[in-house]
């Protein structure tokens, strides 16, 4: 029986660090909005460009965040199962 609640404790706990993974992408992306606003205000001409690449960066820093969140939803739904059925 304790061997079960540590295993549910543990994946719990685990879930909950791989959520703080959701920090970095939010502070870089807010960090590269800000940037690309200071870039388009000093040069408008330069629109199209900034603006594609901020959107592309974006994009890739937010998969660090989307990883977090797969691996922290196995760990509530998939791990506990797995671990519990070899008890």
């Amino acid at each position: 029986m304790m061997e079960k609640a540590i295993v549910l404790a543990a994946c719990a706990i685990g879930a909950g660090i791989s959520m703080l993974g959701g920090i970095g992408p939010g502070i870089g992306e807010g960090y590269a909005v800000g940037k690309a606003c200071e870039a388009i205000g000093r040069q408008p001409e330069s629109k199209g460009e900034v603006t594609t690449t901020m959107l592309m960066g974006c994009a890739v820093a937010e998969t660090t965040g989307l990883y977090s969140l797969i691996i922290g939803l196995l760990l509530i739904f998939v791990a506990p199962i797995t671990f519990l059925n070899r008890l």
